[in-house]
């Protein structure tokens, strides 16, 4: 009752009721609820919270309804996909990345060559250990080998990778790897000297007579006149003697496949020399032009190259 109030006195009494909140307001109210929360709001201080549903209703779908009719076969080709599309991401990967994407394939890989080898062993027959048995022999079984089975390659195969080994046998089987930053040297370019994409070979190089250099602004990788050799000192190791021979080009760096295609020559590189003053010849009768020859030093340091001819 507001009876014997003035005017002013009914109009501070009415303004302290509380007042329906504004649509601006529930706005602002809603988004302060969790998102997993659905929350309506109702003029009358009524406020109803519904949860949202957070249930596997994919797989009750299915349990329901089954799959699609071409689920499996879509199924098969993403799979099929998968191996082109990780490729791909292989090739692209860059830094910290790209070194774990390799660790994991090469293991992998690895595993992968394991089962294979596993699966496809072959049941030949090979010689048996050369142990004696206990009891006497007969005589027509003497000269006989006694063989066994056993998941091995088959004999031939071996004899031909030992041949092929044989052929390559080098004085030099293991060299000490050489960094990427000792073979190159950062040089800078540009009017503020702030690219550094050009690299000058800090070894020393073979550049063929028909070489023609790019462009200063082009080139890549430079080689140094300073450090181009195009002789060699190739010992042969049957006649005990050493000869200076023409280098007819690199053969293989066991640095990788890009030190060999620049002609970088290092402890280790397999270089092909002109030997036709050895007079050489062939079970034909041909005169033998070429052999290849290991370094042995450092010619860098040495200032000079000396080989072993692979004879």
């Amino acid at each position: 009752m507001t009876f014997g109030l003035s005017i002013k006195e009914k109009r501070n009494l009415s303004s302290k009721k509380k007042k329906k909140p504004s649509l601006s307001q529930l706005r602002v109210y809603k988004r302060r609820v969790p998102l997993q929360l659905t929350v309506l709001f109702f003029w009358k201080n009524c406020i109803a919270v519904v949860t949202m549903p957070q249930g596997d209703y994919i797989e009750r779908h299915r349990r329901d309804y089954g799959y699609r009719l071409d689920h499996f076969e879509r199924k098969r080709k993403k799979e099929a996909r998968q191996v082109h599309k990780r490729s791909a991401m292989a090739q692209k990967a860059l830094g910290i990345k790209g070194k774990m994407i390799a660790k994991k394939n090469y293991a992998e890989k690895a595993q992968m060559k394991k089962t294979l080898a596993m699966h496809e062993e072959s049941t030949s027959r090979r010689k048996a250990d050369d142990n004696v048995q206990d009891g006497a022999v007969p005589a027509y079984l003497l000269d006989r080998d006694n063989t066994t089975r056993a998941k091995v390659l088959s004999n031939t195969v071996k004899q031909k990778r030992k041949e092929k080994a044989g052929k390559w046998d080098v004085p030099l089987p293991k060299v000490r790897p050489v960094a990427e930053d000792e073979m190159f040297k950062v040089v800078r370019s540009g009017k503020r000297k702030t690219k550094q994409w050009k690299r000058m070979v800090t070894k020393a190089t073979f550049v063929g007579p028909g070489f023609t250099r790019k462009p200063p602004k082009y080139e890549r990788f430079i080689r140094p006149t300073g450090l181009r050799f195009t002789k060699a000192h190739v010992t042969h190791p049957e006649l005990k003697c050493t000869f200076n021979l023409e280098i007819i080009g690199v053969k293989k760096n066991p640095n990788g496949p890009m030190y060999t295609s620049l002609g970088v020559m290092t402890k280790g590189t397999i270089i092909e020399v002109n030997v036709s003053e050895l007079g050489l010849v062939t079970p034909a009768g041909k005169v033998v032009w070429g052999k290849y020859a290991q370094v042995t030093n450092n010619p860098e340091n040495d200032g000079c190259i000396n080989a072993v001819l692979l004879v």
